[in-house]
């Protein structure tokens, strides 16, 4: 099964900000939508249907444990996987309940 992978408004303006940062992440972001539309349920599962994956950034130079973290939300019926937050591992260490719930208002309900 082949799933789409579209992104948010959120995840644009974060991954544009960190893409001026770190010269290599618009490809490492183009491997990672090739991986989710044939597995979307990569990375550590977080509650309503979220999933968070570790991402390592070449050019920042510390691996999947001091790269980014990007959010995901997995729609089955609709077979879609939304982008829906990115964030420096070193500029944010977690995401909170309350930051999941207000981004999941974010997502198309189509």
């Amino acid at each position: 099964m082949s799933f789409e992978v579209e992104t948010l408004p959120n995840f644009e303006k974060e991954a544009k900000r960190l893409k001026k940062k770190f010269s290599s992440l618009a490809n490492e972001l183009l491997d990672l939508i090739e991986q989710l539309e044939s597995n979307p349920f990569i990375g550590t599962a977080l509650p309503k249907g979220f999933y968070k994956i570790r991402l390592s950034i070449k050019s920042k130079g510390k691996g999947k444990r001091g790269g980014a973290r990007v959010i995901t939300h997995v729609k089955v019926v609709q077979n879609k996987v939304f982008l829906i937050s990115i964030y420096d591992k070193s500029e944010q260490s977690d995401i909170s309940d309350d930051e999941l719930n207000q981004l999941l208002s974010e997502i198309p309900q189509k």
